[in-house]
């Protein structure tokens, strides 16, 4: 009886928590039925479900729809802008966006990303976050960068300058190659990343292009450039909105959108690899 009755009791109580001794129960009737019911599937079962019971429940909400939605109200603002929509000419009328509605969102998400250890979201977010400020700095009137480009204080006639113009275009063309770098990345992710990013990155290096163009004079050419750039953003904002709702309808239970996944295409002992690097 020692060590198999000690086994048998421990068993009993842990699976029928009510009984504590046998003496008007029938106890050992009742251990003997419960150790002929516990098959090793249902002990499997039983296991696995009491350690993700016990697991520590996430402390921090999933940020990345945050991010997303900083993101694209500021891409789609812009890239309207760009087209010319509803006779449009300057972002001046809603620099606010540029600074308090998607690098701000982008900012917490950001932290937040960090927190919970999600490294390409948390990279990406401050990228944007960044990038979303420079830009509203750029255009903000009161700070009259495009003055200084002229000898007269004109900001027009500085907007118009060679040396203004040159000096945005090579910033886009930074901006490229950092977009590149992250569309490179998500073409472990899935589809809808990889549009963004690589339309994100023909963009950019359109309205470069746009920006040479004017430094040069070519002002219809520039013109064209400008919508077409603005038109691939605005289909990349779109795409933003499409993971927003992605990721809210995982957070909600809500059925899920298809988003492509292509990391069913890589070795797993790749996919390891890179986890544990992520974890590093």
């Amino acid at each position: 009886m020692g060590e198999k009755s000690d086994a048998e009791h421990v068993e009993t109580i842990e699976f029928f928590p009510n009984i504590q001794d046998g003496r008007n129960l029938g106890l050992e009737s009742t251990k003997k039925s419960a150790h002929l019911a516990l098959t090793p599937e249902l002990l499997e079962t039983l296991y696995l479900a009491t350690k993700a019971v016990q697991r520590p429940q996430q402390s921090f909400a999933n940020a990345g729809a945050l991010g997303f939605m900083g993101f694209t109200i500021a891409d789609c603002t812009f890239a309207m802008v760009l087209m010319g929509w509803g006779g449009a000419t300057s972002v001046e009328s809603v620099i606010g966006i540029f600074f308090f509605t998607g690098p701000l969102l982008l900012i917490l998400a950001t932290i937040l990303e960090w927190v919970r250890g999600q490294f390409l979201s948390m990279m990406i977010c401050g990228f944007f976050s960044v990038f979303w400020f420079s830009f509203g700095m750029l255009n903000l009137p009161s700070v009259g960068i495009a003055a200084t480009y002229s000898p007269t204080g004109n900001a027009i006639e500085g907007a118009a300058s060679v040396g203004y113009n040159a000096g945005i275009a090579l910033y886009l063309v930074a901006l490229g190659f950092t977009l590149l770098t992250f569309f490179i990345f998500t073409l472990r992710l899935n589809l809808v990343m990889v549009f963004i990013f690589g339309m994100a990155t023909v963009a950019v290096y359109i309205l470069s292009a746009a920006y040479w163009m004017v430094s040069t004079g070519n002002y219809a050419m520039a013109g064209h450039l400008q919508k077409a750039g603005g038109a691939i953003l605005f289909a990349v904002g779109l795409a933003g909105w499409y993971m927003t709702v992605v990721i809210m309808c995982v957070e909600t239970g809500w059925p899920i959108p298809p988003v492509g996944d292509l990391s069913k295409y890589w070795a797993k002992g790749n996919a390891s690899q890179a986890n544990g690097a992520d974890s590093a």
